[in-house]
């Protein structure tokens, strides 16, 4: 009797360190939240789940429901290599007391979970970008009900820096300058700047193209890493969290790009034969469980599309990150064309058309197609030709090779004529100034680096201040009132804004009405108040002297 009562101890013993093992324990990250911020809840093991992989047979899932009664569920996500850290985040959008209910199930039918409550206060956060629903060719923050001058610049392999305090120079550089949204991949891999003719900016002991979202076998391989894709590279994306959280602090939207030149090398491990299967949806929903709390953040599921994917996919993936994160804009960057215009997971038109080709007329033709589609999106010419970049000028095979054809004056010229038409635009810096060859203080469009030599994007501050002193978002493009040539947004008889590239600048104004108006060099940001101006004289206004640069009049009814 006495040796069957402790060979039971023994067993006993045996299935509680068995349990202890595997032990969990979940940890509610703050009891107090502020509104648009993120509540994170932690799962910690004591050791991983022996032949299990964590980023594909645990599922981590979180319950919130708000006092009122509001439910939302979010996944979460393996944040150790190992499989021993799990977190849920999410990001409350109401004031209140919020109750939750975290899971985590192993693909064997064990599961855990925790209940538990915190409260959620109010805040000074912008909180998430959405479309204007009073006019929705643009942009409101939900939070504060600020309207958004999309100021945007392409920074696409800012994760290939290794050393991380360039990346956050980068980052408040680019805020310093007034950009208000970073183009990111998570996911890319080129042999170099010379790809695109860019011959300054290639691998170095700070920098690399070579991009892993998830594990490899060879990870510094260009053309055949051997992606283990349902294992995901932790500290990449951890990485990415920082980037993510630095450009909250500065007032930067990141858009995250899931694939850039998903053609090249290595970087597309499904390819057409795989694309949209299981693995590939998982690394969807591993991003948005990660970064659909942040509220700086929005969506595009791949960088020209079109080169390696089909429609039919875009519209799956587009429609199936929708379901995950339904809070955050959402698109895709493709060509001239946008195929998804009807598309209820689409929340903002992407183009890419070069130089005369992307202007005015090109994007009011887009207006008109989007308007005749019955849902009124906001549209950007996301890629318009970068400072300094490729030596030609203008579309197609008429495109003939000149100096210094694209340069940070005439790329803000061209953004005027973009944004003139109630329409917005991505620029991108020059990578004249490289990374690892020739003077190796940049890196532009390709990486994000900048330096004071680089002086494009002032351009674009003056442009977007000039705007913000207006209600823009109010105002419709309305050429027809100045002198051909020129452009008009005007929200008739009370505010004008007009982009004078002509000798002379009239405008065409309701009579018996008084305007102030104010003359802004959109060079210098240099203002200078001219006389108000009474229009029942003869039913316009007219600048008396002759110009020989492009100039900005802002009349605004007194």
């Amino acid at each position: 009797m006495k040796k069957l009562q402790t060979t039971n101890l023994f067993l006993v013993l045996f299935l509680c360190i068995t349990s202890l093992s595997h032990a969990q324990k979940f940890t509610l990250g703050k009891s107090k939240v502020e509104v648009y911020d993120f509540q994170e809840i932690t799962i910690s093991l004591s050791k991983p789940f022996p032949k299990l992989n964590p980023f594909k047979e645990v599922k981590v899932v979180g319950v919130f429901r708000h006092e009122s009664g509001e439910e939302s569920q979010v996944h979460g996500f393996c944040d150790s290599q190992e499989g021993t850290l799990f977190k849920v985040r999410f990001m409350p959008t109401k004031v209140g007391k919020y109750s939750y209910t975290v899971s985590l199930a192993q693909n064997n039918g064990k599961k855990q979970e925790t209940k538990g409550n915190f409260e959620v206060n109010k805040s000074a956060r912008k909180g998430v970008l959405q479309i204007d629903k009073e006019n929705p060719w643009h942009f409101v923050f939900t939070g504060t009900g600020e309207h958004y001058f999309w100021n945007s610049t392409t920074t696409y392999w800012l994760l290939g820096w290794k050393d991380e305090k360039i990346i956050e120079e980068a980052i408040d550089r680019l805020a310093s300058l007034g950009i208000n949204r970073m183009r990111v991949a998570i996911n890319g891999r080129a042999h170099g700047g010379s790809r695109w003719n860019e011959q300054y900016v290639v691998e170095s002991e700070k920098f690399t193209f070579k991009l892993n979202p998830w594990l490899a076998e060879k990870p510094d391989d260009l053309d055949e890493p051997k992606f283990d894709v349902t294992r995901f590279n932790v500290p990449h994306w951890q990485r990415l969290d920082r980037i993510v959280a630095r450009a909250r602090e500065k007032g930067i939207i990141i858009s995250i790009i899931f694939y850039v030149d998903g053609l090249d090398h290595g970087c597309d491990p499904f390819k057409k034969a795989n694309m949209g299967n299981e693995d590939e949806m998982m690394y969807y929903r591993y991003a948005a469980a990660r970064y659909a709390a942040y509220e700086n953040i929005m969506w595009d599921i791949a960088n020209e599309y079109h080169l390696f994917r089909t429609t039919e996919w875009g519209e799956k993936m587009g429609s199936y990150l929708k379901s995950l994160d339904p809070q955050h804009l959402i698109s895709v960057h493709g060509s001239s064309d946008f195929p998804f215009r009807k598309s209820p997971w689409v929340d903002v038109v992407m183009y890419q058309s070069w130089d005369e080709c992307g202007g005015v007329d090109f994007m009011m033709n887009c207006k008109k197609l989007q308007a005749e589609s019955g849902r009124i999106l906001p549209q950007i010419n996301e890629e318009y030709g970068y400072e300094g970049h490729y030596s030609v000028w203008g579309c197609g095979a008429t495109a003939t090779k000149l100096p210094n054809a694209r340069n940070g004056l005439n790329r803000s010229q061209l953004a005027w004529e973009i944004c003139m038409t109630g329409c917005y635009q991505t620029t991108g810096e020059t990578a004249e100034f490289g990374t690892g060859a020739g003077e190796n203080t940049g890196g532009g469009w390709i990486n994000g680096r900048g330096n004071a030599k680089m002086t494009m994007l002032n351009y674009y501050k003056i442009m977007k201040e000039i705007f913000e002193q207006t209600q823009y978002w109010k105002m419709q493009p309305n050429h027809a009132l100045v002198n051909y040539g020129n452009l008009c947004l005007a929200e008739v008889g009370k505010q004008y804004l007009v982009y004078s590239r002509l000798p002379r600048c009239r405008v065409a104004l309701p009579r018996d009405l008084t305007f102030s108006v104010e003359m802004i060099n959109p060079r210098t940001g240099e203002k200078t108040q001219l006389p108000d101006c009474k229009s029942s004289d003869n039913g316009a206004w007219q600048y008396p002297k002759e110009m020989n640069e492009d100039w900005v009049f802002v009349l605004k009814k007194k």
